[in-house]
């Protein structure tokens, strides 16, 4: 016999709970680094898919380059990348993450507030497909690190919210490189885009800058 529908909610809201936890208790707002440092360690004992502090400084370098007022993330996981974009935006400027796992979701807002980001945040929980045209835009920059094999899809949902010279940054295009092949074939090869691809290593990520 399965669980019934209250049981299960208090059930997730359980692990919700704990998995906030994993990441820290701290009530106090911490440094946006040393929260970052934070996850790190929890991402190596726990293999959490972050940027990392390597592919974030990309990140870092085009937040201060393109001072972008609104960012569209199609992903957060924990709230590494929101977290450090945010802290990296001019005053005014906002992080509009959104992550289709209610506990990543928590666990996004909680590493927010810990870093003193908050303010700058919004998390939204859902399909980046469904949750993108109830979003206002206009959108100067976007991170796409969610579903491989929907990043079109995803590009394709935002474009018509994109500000001129909007710049969009596509992870993990070394680790899924058949999922992405016909993303990267439409911001190679199409005239609405600049695109370039930056190594680190063992992954990569395409910055393509929207022209239109």
């Amino acid at each position: 016999m399965g669980m019934s529908p209250t049981v299960k909610h208090l059930a997730r809201r359980n692990e919700i709970s704990l998995r906030t936890r994993m990441i820290g208790e701290q009530m106090a707002e911490q440094d946006y680094q040393e929260v970052l440092r934070d996850i790190e360690a929890s991402a190596r004992e726990r293999h959490w898919p972050i940027v990392g502090p390597k592919k974030g400084a990309l990140l870092v370098e085009l937040v201060r380059q393109y001072k972008p007022r609104r960012i569209l993330e199609l992903g957060a996981l924990v709230g590494y990348s929101s977290t450090l974009m945010s802290a990296n935006l001019e005053p005014g400027g906002k992080v509009v993450s959104i992550e289709i796992d209610p506990v990543n979701a928590e666990l996004t807002r909680e590493t927010q507030r810990r870093a003193g980001v908050a303010d700058r945040c919004e998390v939204h929980v859902g399909s980046a497909l469904d949750v993108i045209p109830q979003l206002a835009g206009p959108w100067d920059m976007a991170f796409i690190d969610a579903a491989k094999e929907q990043y079109l899809a995803y590009l394709q949902a935002v474009e018509p919210f994109l500000a001129p010279g909007a710049v969009i940054v596509a992870d993990n295009i070394k680790i899924a490189p058949d999922a992405i092949a016909p993303y990267l074939a439409y911001v190679r090869h199409s005239s609405r885009y600049r695109s370039s691809y930056h190594d680190f290593g063992n992954d990569g990520m395409e910055v393509s800058t929207f022209v239109g």
